[in-house]
């Protein structure tokens, strides 16, 4: 499987990124939430920091992001991110990675379209990926009930592909990672993710994971997430 063409278009404030086989010749509309919402083709996302939404219209099944800082440093910056180069904000660096990561045939969106809006010093940003024939989270999965060994050594056989491929994902945890028909699993949110050698990170990577798992199923009924679950995942990381 090979990666689609890249192409680049200049827009007044900045630049879109985008695959023509998957968007066609692309215009800012589609970045803008009223747009879709005024064709009755949006649905907005609950949780989070309301950077996601959904567009169903035709044949399109995408998922608009914008991108938009978390803790402390949000109150302060918001959505705006310091100026470095193009290729270095955030939207296009993910719309890379995914590109490769997808074509490569890993359980990842693919993606459609990026962004990015300057203005002096800062920029904003938005990504457009194609939506996964799932929405089911690992953590929603263990709100609803025990996970079979099967499931455990799927997940862990999904973490062990990326790792062995060298893919550095930034913030592995039970929401990111979804449960899709026949076993499958996908990865969601590859900010900040790349590909780097093997190493250290890897076991960084798995302590954030496990800390989520544990964070996630506080307080459900015993056997929900256990050693044995996670001894499992990380035996399925072998069959990577």
């Amino acid at each position: 499987m090979s990666a689609g063409p890249e192409n680049l278009s200049p827009t007044a404030r900045g630049a879109m990124l985008y695959d023509a086989s998957r968007c066609g010749q692309p215009d800012e509309r589609l970045f803008e939430r009223d747009h879709w919402r005024a064709r009755g083709a949006l649905e907005e996302a609950s949780g989070g920091r309301g950077t996601v939404a959904f567009v169903r219209e035709g044949g399109r099944r995408w998922v608009l992001r914008h991108y938009r800082r978390g803790g402390l440093v949000a109150r302060l910056l918001g959505d705006h991110y310091l100026w470095t180069g193009a290729g270095c904000t955030r939207a296009f660096r993910e719309w890379r990675l995914l590109q490769e990561l997808h074509a490569a045939g890993l359980s990842v969106p693919a993606p459609v379209a990026a962004r990015y809006q300057r203005r002096g010093l800062f920029y904003r940003a938005d990504l457009i990926t194609e939506e996964l024939p799932t929405r089911l989270t690992l953590a929603q999965a263990l709100q609803r009930g025990s996970l079979d060994a099967a499931t455990w050594r799927a997940v862990g056989a999904c973490v062990g592909l990326l790792h062995r491929r060298g893919v550095h994902h930034a913030d592995l945890n039970a929401h990111n990672l979804l449960l899709g028909a026949g076993g499958r699993v996908y990865v969601l949110d590859f900010d900040r993710g790349r590909i780097r050698a093997r190493g250290a990170w890897e076991q960084a990577v798995l302590e954030r994971l496990h800390r989520s798992l544990r964070k996630v199923s506080a307080g459900l009924p015993d056997g929900r997430f256990d050693d044995a679950c996670w001894q499992t995942l990380l035996a399925g990381m072998e069959d990577a």
